[in-house]
């Protein structure tokens, strides 16, 4: 990082695929100029993703999957709102260490909308980053004062999807 870099907020949202893929992205990006990522999926936990997997060989990157799967799944609501409770206290941590140029914080909108972590908590940890770390959120729903205090918003918007023709998760494509 130079002494002149300025994060920014980023928030990938909306109804569509391609989030995750997008925050994937700039971390790719960042990586490639030699700067610390950190990465904490706050939903994902039982499916072993190709992200995952590819994520555990590289260098400058801390990749924590915390979640206990998607909340859909009919599992214990409670165990998922303290894994996802768990997993904020993590990333918080992250954030305020500043030793990470980017931090992604994926499925946090979702935790967001269902209750799971005060909206107020996570706009506050946001504020009193380090001036020079890049956050990015994912996840459908994030709210509106989330959106609001993002620099920069991408809703992904459903158009067409194979699930529609009941084509299942492609590994290597979905996850």
């Amino acid at each position: 990082m130079t002494g002149d870099a300025r994060g920014i907020v980023i928030v990938y949202t909306g109804d569509g695929k391609g989030k995750t893929t997008a925050a994937l992205g700039l971390v790719f990006r960042a990586l490639g100029r030699k700067l610390p990522v950190a990465v904490v999926q706050f939903v994902k936990g039982r499916w072993k993703t190709g992200e995952r997997v590819f994520a555990e060989g590289l260098t400058g990157l801390d990749f924590l999957t915390l979640g206990e799967g998607f909340t859909w799944e009919g599992d214990d609501p409670e165990r998922h709102a303290a894994a996802a409770r768990a997993a904020w206290v993590r990333a918080r941590e992250l954030l305020a260490a500043g030793r990470h140029a980017v931090v992604v914080l994926d499925e946090l909108s979702h935790v967001l909308a269902h209750g799971f972590v005060p909206c107020e908590e996570v706009l506050a940890a946001l504020a009193s980053r380090p001036p020079a770390t890049t956050v990015v959120v994912t996840g459908r729903g994030a709210p509106s004062p989330l959106v609001a205090a993002a620099d920069l918003v991408t809703e992904m918007r459903a158009v067409k999807h194979p699930f529609e023709r009941g084509v299942k998760a492609i590994a290597g494509v979905d996850f």
